[in-house]
């Protein structure tokens, strides 16, 4: 904004809207509501209008300038909101907070009051057309205290927060697994990954004052009885409250209360193995092709948000997973319960984000409908489920049922009150259902049928004055009134008349009563009064809905949780899916697993299963042959079939025998990162680091290509050392895959390597790709066979081979690249090497520069030459 003072005074309306931009400050837009438009001023104007596309106008002069300005339609303003939301605008919405008739009470030139009543940010928005139905919306904070890190997340739309432990080694991944749409975090804190951010002060992670926050919003005297939460989680929870009052003001939204989520409770997986496994995303970043796109079969909303979630957290306690397998399989082999109960299920609206539409107080009589509606199906559904006959029945389901409902009160309510399909726009009225207050009924009559109830009246008059052609008509001077011939106006005019004289004209004499007084004035307020009693009535039922909103909740949480279950189910029948068996062991053994994704997009039987068995005397497998023969497939394959078995999921096996992944790491793949200034070769090593410094012995390690984005003696040399190091250090259960032949000499040194490959066969020159894996090795890699293939010129791969030829030559004679690796002494990175000695190192460390003077520090620069010669 300029900061030259004005040559002539802002107007009033242009004092309010600076007064309310200075509040709202200038890292968010403000909407500024003038009637039936939102509009935008100066450089807000000017940014809006550029990312929306939309005209840029000017509007009188501030400060000796012209002051550029756009607008959007206030009925379709969300539509611009979801735009500039997301192209990383926060905006500030400042509407009217009375009328334009209040405002001229206090003054003919007084401006309408107006307030910031919200600031939309990317993690607060619970409006359908601005969110993803299938996905959550997570609103997470970032906090340091007494030495610990934690994060805090809540989905304001649907209710949910929670609070987790963190250590900056692990924040990484769990922000990958929320994959928050907004992260709060303290001023001048630096996290690594491209999130969204939100800074605040300091002071708004005072643990002390998160406390007193979380107390005051849950109403309880102390902690405890909300969980054994650490300082830093009381700070993350605290902050993202204050941003909610912050960015809410007085609509902020229902949440329940946090629920604590333990690292050691789910499987960990980090950013770059979700990545290279595509769980929710593909490498191009779209849902389509991902395995949470391919395993949803859920119908409801909810049930895909809980779908996502289980697959991003697969859990880590069998006895859960088993809970969750048995539900599956109870619907599984109940077919006809089954379809029933999801033809059911798709007519359940999405009663998590209408309840927290209504509990944010931007809800719609439309919501109220979906809660009506929703609930109704909803007893429907726990009816059904109880006369059904299950497979065991599965305990996990007799505890869902008892948290949905019985809700016959509020839906009983709700009936009686709405119509079949109320409406969007709450001051439209309409939406209460004729018979629930007669008094409304009455208002809408006279509002809709006013002519009727005139003509009636018109009726009554005639027959009480003899006059046949009596009228009762309407002006803007008089408004309504009664009029007769002049020859029938005497006796209109008698003392004992019940009509009033108003007007004598030529041809007709005009009268008014008491009665068509009322009536004139029940009409003009009919519409007014109606509108103000549906209000109430919304206003009471938005209330009656939140005194059952733990109900609610619950009954949408069981409905989800069923939703995937009976999807599960769905797909495993149609796909012949298995039960795994998940336990505690180290076992992970799985025949003929298929890619589920892979398989999903091909032809029924096309797809080659192949079998894994990662055992205690043979839990490394390296994995030898050409690109394209499947090798990377199938290690992918065996990492979602162990989310997909620990989600609670049937997987794409024959049979399947899992020992719980504590973590699952995945190094499939080659790219670079530009931006943090890294190469394909500096990513492949980052990643690797991680996994040889968090791995343990019940991980599963995924490996491809280790050391291909090197030399060839660099590259092997990193493969066997990282080989050896998963073997004999981690003792983790690891496919790794390469194209180092090489290293297939460490399967007599190491007991617990196996070796397999994807067989491929030459037919003719051509290579055949049979995608089966096999015990053993592959005799070469065929390199030049896939460059074929590729369509490399014919003279190019010619030449290519004589090249290789001689190369060859050279390696039968020396020995090859990795002549004399055999004769390194077995487990020798776990060997303790000597410490060298550093004289010129050392020497520089006992210097004190400070302290020497010219002389003697000439005679240093000598002694420093002499050591490094």
């Amino acid at each position: 904004m300029p900061a030259a003072k004005s040559s002539s005074a802002p107007s009033p309306m242009m004092e309010q809207f600076l007064s309310i931009k200075a509040e709202a400050g200038d890292d968010a837009l403000l909407f500024f509501r003038m009637g039936d438009f939102f509009e935008l001023f100066f450089d807000d104007a000017v940014r809006a209008a550029a990312a929306l596309d939309i005209a840029l106008t000017k509007r009188g002069q501030h400060e000796g300038r012209e002051i550029p300005m756009c607008g959007v339609p206030a009925h379709s303003a969300e539509g611009y909101l979801a735009r500039l939301i997301a192209k990383g605008f926060r905006v500030a919405i400042a509407d009217q907070v009375e009328s334009p008739a209040e405002a001229r009470k206090r003054g003919s030139k007084s401006v309408v009051k107006r307030e910031i009543v919200r600031v939309v940010t990317p993690g607060t928005l619970t409006e359908e057309s601005l969110l993803d139905a299938r996905s959550a919306n997570y609103l997470a904070a970032y906090a340091e205290a007494a030495g610990e890190a934690a994060l805090a997340w809540c989905d304001m739309s649907a209710g949910g927060f929670h609070t987790a432990p963190v250590t900056a080694a692990a924040l990484p991944a769990e922000l990958a697994r929320l994959n928050p749409a907004e992260l709060i975090l303290r001023e001048g804190t630096e996290i690594a990954g491209n999130w969204p951010l939100s800074p605040l002060p300091k002071p708004n992670f005072d643990s002390s004052r998160g406390e007193a926050a979380l107390k005051a919003r849950f109403e309880i005297g102390a902690l405890d009885g909300l969980g054994d939460f650490t300082r830093a989680e009381i700070a993350a929870a605290g902050a993202l409250l204050a941003y909610l009052e912050a960015t809410q003001m007085a609509a902020v939204p229902r949440l329940r209360a946090p629920q604590r989520q333990l690292p050691g409770g789910f499987m960990r997986i980090d950013a770059a193995t979700r990545g290279s496994l595509e769980l929710s995303r593909t490498a191009k970043g779209t849902r389509a092709g991902s395995l949470t796109a391919c395993l949803d079969a859920t119908v409801t909303a909810p049930g895909a948000r809980q779908l996502s979630a289980d697959l991003a957290a697969p859990l880590t306690d069998a006895t859960e997973i088993a809970a969750r397998l048995d539900l599956v399989a109870a619907f599984h082999a109940g077919g006809e319960v089954r379809e029933r109960l999801r033809t059911a299920l798709k007519e359940v609206p999405d009663l998590e984000r209408a309840l927290g539409r209504i509990a944010a107080g931007r809800g719609h009589p439309r919501d109220l409908g979906l809660i009506r509606d929703g609930l109704t199906r909803a007893d429907q559904i726990r009816a059904h489920l109880k006369r059904a006959t299950l497979m065991g029945p599965p305990p996990m389901l007799a505890d869902l049922l008892a948290t949905i409902g019985p809700h016959g009160e509020l839906t009983g309510l709700l009936h009686a009150a709405l119509v079949p399909e109320p409406g969007m726009n709450a001051n439209e009225g309409g939406f209460i259902a004729e018979g629930y207050d007669h008094t409304l009924d009455e208002h809408r009559s006279l509002a809709k049928d006013a002519r009727r109830h005139i003509a009636a009246l018109e009726a009554e008059y005639r027959a009480q004055t003899g006059v046949e052609k009596l009228r009762i008509k309407h002006n803007n001077v008089l408004g309504y009134f009664i009029e007769v011939a002049p020859k029938h106006a005497d006796g209109m005019m008698a003392a004992d008349s019940t009509f009033a004289h108003r007007q004598t004209l030529a041809n007709a004499v005009r009268f008014n009563s008491e009665q068509l007084a009322g009536l004139a004035t029940r009409i003009a307020q009919a519409q007014g009064q109606a509108l103000a009693l549906e209000a109430k009535h919304f206003a009471d039922l938005n209330a009656a809905v939140l005194t059952h909103a733990e109900s609610i909740e619950a009954t949408a949480s069981a409905l989800a949780r069923i939703d995937v279950s009976a999807a599960l189910s769905e797909l495993a029948a149609q796909r012949g899916w298995v039960r795994p068996a998940v336990d505690d062991s180290h076992a992970f053994t799985i025949t003929r697993g298929r890619h589920p994704v892979v398989e999903a997009a091909m032809k029924s039987g096309q797809f080659v299963a192949n079998d894994c068995a990662l055992e205690r005397d043979g839990f490394v497998w390296l994995v030898t042959g050409p690109n394209m023969a499947g090798k990377s497939t199938f290690l992918r394959q065996n990492a979602l079939i162990a989310v997909m078995a620990q989600a609670g999921s049937f997987v794409p096996a024959d049979a399947a025998h899992i020992g719980v992944i504590d973590r699952l790491f995945s190094r499939v793949g080659a790219s670079d990162n530009l931006a943090e200034g890294r190469s394909t070769f500096m990513v492949e090593m980052v990643e690797t680091a991680a996994i040889l410094n968090q791995a343990t012995d019940r991980s599963l390690v995924i490996l491809d290509e280790v050391g291909r984005g090197t030399s060839t003696y660099d590259g092997l040399s990193i493969a066997w050392a990282v080989l050896e190091a998963v073997h004999d250090g981690l003792r983790a259960r690891c496919l790794f895959a390469s194209h180092y032949h090489e290293l297939t000499a460490l399967e007599p040194r190491l007991d617990a390597l196996r070796l397999a490959t994807v067989r491929v066969r030459e037919w003719k020159g051509d290579l055949v790709f049979l995608h089966e894996v096999t015990e053993g090795a592959a005799d070469k890699s065929y390199g030049l066979a896939v460059a074929r293939l590729a369509g490399l010129p014919g003279d190019t791969t010619a030449r290519a081979a004589e090249v290789l030829a001689a190369l060859e030559d050279t390696r039968d004679a020396t020995g090859g690249i990795a002549a004399g690796l055999t004769e390194l002494p077995l487990f020798a990175a776990a060997e303790p090497r000597a410490e060298v000695k550093d004289a010129l190192r050392e020497k520089l460390a006992d210097t004190r520069p400070d302290e020497l003077s010219p002389r003697a520090a000439l005679d240093l620069i000598y002694e420093l030459k002499r050591l490094a010669d």
